[in-house]
């Protein structure tokens, strides 16, 4: 996934209701524990700044017909561009790292069932792609907000998602993030993360 857990609350969540709808975030997501790897980054401030981070996730084909949704400082989950494709993807936010990511409409479906708390329908997979990298808080608990005490955050370069369940044959620890391993293991939020590079 990515370290945008506080983030992605209202990003997603947004997503799923009415345009421009106000969507209330229980955390401020700049108190995040910073990724020794990168520290903290200043997110995108322009509409063209945003799109070019929301596009900066996934392939070029993928971007160029893909619906990109933003969020301002107020909680406002908006639409920067209408996409005519089935993916949508959101840019950077105010939190450790860089992590922009594109999400098929399986995924998104995924992701709303994450932040909701509520098991993703059975049989679902979903795909996502992360090609600027992402961090996460922990590689156990799909809620973390910051990585326990004397713990790091698990850094991915880039790489693909495959959102679905019962997941066999990869590794369930992220000791190398270089090869495919299945983050979250073992709860209804496992996912394959697959690097590409």
């Amino acid at each position: 996934m990515s370290r945008w857990l506080g983030l992605s609350m209202v990003l997603l969540l947004g997503c799923a209701g009415p345009e421009d709808e106000p969507v209330e975030m229980d955390m401020d997501p700049m108190e995040l524990t910073p990724s020794p790897a990168t520290g903290p980054v200043a997110p995108p401030t322009t509409d063209a700044e945003m799109i070019a981070s929301a596009l900066s996730a996934a392939p070029e084909a993928i971007g160029a017909d893909a619906t990109i949704i933003a969020i301002d400082a107020s909680g406002q989950v908006r639409t920067l561009r209408q996409g005519t494709g089935p993916f949508t993807c959101i840019p950077d936010g105010p939190s450790p790292g860089v992590d922009p990511m594109c999400v098929d409409p399986n995924g998104l479906t995924w992701l709303n069932a994450w932040i909701a708390q509520e098991a993703p329908p059975a049989g679902l997979v979903g795909f996502g792609y992360m090609l600027a990298g992402g961090s996460d808080a922990s590689n156990e608990n799909p809620f973390a907000t910051g990585p326990a005490a004397g713990e790091n955050w698990v850094d991915t370069g880039p790489h693909v998602m495959v959102f679905a369940s019962g997941l066999t044959g990869y590794p369930t620890t992220h000791s190398d993030t270089s090869r495919p391993y299945v983050m979250w293991p073992g709860t209804p939020f496992e996912h394959l993360m697959a690097p590409v590079r």
